[in-house]
């Protein structure tokens, strides 16, 4: 069943990474202990950037919970459809921010495909459906969302087709209204397959969408993406204050 949104306001963006980022060990290390490979979908974005590099420092240390990273699999929520080594890449960003460092196999780094792999977006939208397929990927246990603006999240944007799309989870996106302009995206489909949903927000150019999304005038993802995806177990919009402003 899905949940309602709990809030969290951390002062800035800094607090903000530190506070998600020993969530996230709590969690893994608690699937674990429960007999479960958690499957993790991560995002892109300085907020996702941030985090993933405070992932990598309290791994190092001795306060955090133990984590098994030979035991995580991790995932996204969207990419662009672009050379693997493109900057423009999430799983380029979070492979430089942690994965590296933490010496994640990459047998349990399911990327999406890139322009060096396959054609079309098309073509990389089915082996990533297939993936997940492969993979046993049928629950999330946290699922990582970044906000645009406009209140898209993933590369589901407001009035885009894909929106509508329930019968497949992975779809292309073409003419993406930011660049690069070829994406490929889990639909709400795979998204609402999440234990924890977190929204991960920072900056007042994202408090319009937040409020948005999560005022109850609001009963319809068409315009704004984001008031969409639910956790069966947990829905938590992390946020710092300026992304809270509107509230």
């Amino acid at each position: 069943m899905a949940t309602e949104p709990l809030i969290e306001v951390h002062d800035d963006a800094a607090t903000l990474a530190t506070a998600v980022a020993g969530e996230l060990l709590t969690r893994l290390a608690d699937a674990q202990s429960a007999g479960r490979v958690p499957h993790v979908v991560l995002t892109g974005g300085s907020i996702a950037g941030a985090i993933h590099a405070e992932v990598a420092r309290l791994s190092s240390g001795t306060e955090s919970p133990p984590v098994d990273w030979t035991q995580v699999a991790l995932w996204w929520g969207d990419d662009r459809f672009v050379p693997a080594a493109s900057e423009d890449r999430n799983a380029l960003q979070a492979r430089t921010a942690f994965i590296e460092a933490l010496a994640i196999p990459a047998a349990h780094v399911h990327e999406v495909p890139s322009t060096d792999d396959v054609a079309t977006a098309e073509e990389a939208a089915q082996r990533y459906a297939d993936a997940l397929v492969e993979h046993g990927a049928d629950q999330f246990e946290v699922l990582m969302l970044g906000v645009g603006p406009d209140g898209h999240v993933a590369s589901l944007f407001p009035g885009f087709e894909q929106l509508d799309v329930r019968d497949r989870d992975v779809a292309a996106v073409h003419d993406s209204p930011k660049p690069p302009p070829d994406r490929v995206t889990l639909t709400f489909a795979a998204l609402e397959r999440a234990r924890s949903t977190w929204f991960l927000v920072s900056g007042e150019e994202k408090a319009e969408a937040v409020a948005r999304a999560l005022s109850p005038a609001t009963t319809s993802g068409a315009e704004t993406p984001a008031s969409v995806p639910r956790g069966r177990e947990e829905t938590t919009w992390f946020l710092d204050r300026a992304a809270a402003s509107r509230l």
